[in-house]
């Protein structure tokens, strides 16, 4: 069963057990999909569906950091309860140790040793770690290592 057939599955169960507000972020997540797929006039494939998850985390996160610097913690409540129903759909993340070890054999396999070649090793780096760590993560962790 791929991505999308999980959420619509998901979605039906939401529905029948009457779970409002896991229904309401799973069609919100599914309506980004269906946007995509008519723009490319064909289904999306796995690794697309995972690129638009990772999308509404990422942006889940930023509106959830805003919210907690404003004091709204009714809205960051809410906010951190729709990036926990859609972090299920995504591959296990890394840890910090993991994501550290594929970035130091990355550096290696291009042979980087200043900042300035970062964006060869971030290019090389990023579809290995795709949909299982953050990108700001990796990104800090690149830097660290070429100085």
């Amino acid at each position: 069963m791929n991505l999308s057939e999980r959420l619509n599955d998901d979605m039906k169960q939401a529905m029948k057990s009457q779970e409002k507000f896991k229904l309401t972020t799973i069609r919100m997540v599914r309506a980004s999909i269906k946007n995509l797929e008519i723009d490319l006039k064909r289904p999306l494939e796995d690794n697309e569906v995972l690129d638009i998850l990772s999308r509404e985390i990422k942006q889940r996160k930023d509106s959830l950091q805003e919210f907690e610097k404003a004091g709204r913690d009714d809205l960051a409540k809410d906010v951190a309860a729709e990036i926990e129903i859609i972090s299920v759909y995504l591959p296990q993340q890394l840890t910090e140790e993991e994501i550290k070890v594929i970035v130091q054999q990355t550096i290696q396999e291009t042979g980087a040793s200043s900042k300035a070649e970062m964006g060869k090793v971030m290019s090389a780096l990023l579809p290995k770690v795709k949909g299982r760590a953050d990108g700001k993560l990796v990104n800090t962790f690149v830097q660290q290592f070429l100085q």
